[in-house]
């Protein structure tokens, strides 16, 4: 009786030593985490872009010597280089709108032409949507005033989120930065990844896993955000060249739709239809609208030379990951999501088609 109340004991200690070092390690793991909860999405990003910057990085290796340090470097100032131009150049349409907006407003003011006859025929909306139009076209100054509340909210709102972009773009050049830092020791990095891999997955399994995650992330950072900035980029330089109001606006439109895997063409066909009705038909305009609407189906020739290769993720994974990256990190997550949710949708589908071998029963 006595040894077994013995091991009874001595499996309860062990049990509580294995929770308290369990506990331990669980408070540790939280306080790691809250400490790089700020840096996230930037680390996130930067590894991403490191991941999708480093096979252009190995072919310049060889005509620059074979140094990571130096090749990294020059890929970083030439993408800086590359992303300020067109950026500033977009903000400072998006101000200028802004502020020529603002001007019409105090020295004309808001004339609101009151509604036509056939909206009070809508259904459900057709009534209430007349009797607020109409008072706005006839007494605008006391509708402001009755919902106040309401446009201020919607105001701080808007201006809440476009300061986000700002931001998000200023996060997206650090991030550029770090992942240089990460392509410097890129081949240290490519083999800490397999061991990671190999540690949780097994030696067999281990280079596999990292292999399929290294190839979802370029083919998704490529193939939906890529193509998305650089249709973007097409986009809106075609719009602040042609002087289209409220340019940068239209431009981050295009962003949205791109990575949502959206047709470009539901914004560039207005456009172009509005600059022709404002400025009718010209050598300016014909040379514009073949422009812009070309910039707009750019992704049909760019999509089968960066999507796919191997890699199959389908399009609502896509749309949810930058739906809900941009919901839960501002500008910064509509370019994470849809990276980090093709992995997460791929490392799924590789846990179930990878069942483990059924043992051959013995014969009777």
């Amino acid at each position: 009786m006595l040894p077994t109340s013995i091991s009874a004991k001595a499996l309860s200690r062990g049990l509580l030593d294995v929770l308290i070092r369990a506990g331990l390690i669980l408070v540790l793991v939280l306080f790691c985490f809250e400490i790089f909860k700020p840096f996230r999405d930037l680390m996130l990003w930067s590894l991403i872009l490191a991941i999708t910057l480093y096979p252009l990085q190995q072919k310049l290796m060889g005509p620059m010597g074979k140094k990571e340090g130096y090749t990294a470097t020059l890929i970083v100032l030439v993408a800086i280089v590359i992303l300020m131009v067109p950026v500033y150049l977009l903000g400072a349409s998006f101000a200028d709108s802004v502020e020529s907006a603002m001007a019409l407003v105090k020295n004309e003011g808001v004339h609101i032409p009151p509604p036509d006859p056939s909206v009070a025929g809508w259904p459900v909306v057709g009534k209430p949507l007349t009797a607020l139009w109409q008072q706005a076209a006839t007494d605008l100054p006391d509708l402001t005033a009755k919902y106040i509340p309401q446009i201020k909210g919607v105001s701080l709102e808007l201006l809440s989120k476009l300061a986000g972009v700002g931001m998000g773009f200023l996060t997206f050049i650090f991030a550029l930065i770090i992942a240089g830092i990460f392509m410097a020791h890129g081949e240290a990095g490519s083999q800490s990844a397999v061991q990671i891999a190999s540690r949780l997955n097994g030696p067999e399994k281990g280079p596999k896993i990292a292999e399929l995650c290294t190839a979802t992330i370029r083919a998704v950072a490529l193939g939906v955000v890529g193509i998305a900035f650089i249709q973007t980029l097409l986009v809106g330089l075609g719009f602040v060249l042609k002087g289209v109001p409220g340019a940068g606006l239209l431009a981050l439109a295009v962003l949205l739709l791109g990575i949502m895997q959206l047709p470009v063409t539901l914004i560039t066909v207005p456009v172009i239809a509005f600059v022709f009705a404002t400025e009718g038909a010209s050598t300016a305009t014909i040379v514009f609208a073949i422009y812009v609407f070309i910039a707009g189906l750019v992704d049909n020739v760019l999509k089968p030379l960066l999507l796919g290769r191997g890699v199959d993720v389908p399009m609502p994974v896509v749309l949810i990951g930058a739906l809900g990256g941009m919901v839960t990190s501002g500008i910064l997550g509509l370019f994470i999501g849809p990276v980090v949710l093709a992995v997460g949708y791929q490392l799924f589908w590789q846990w179930v088609r990878d069942r483990p071998q059924e043992e051959p029963q013995p014969l009777p």
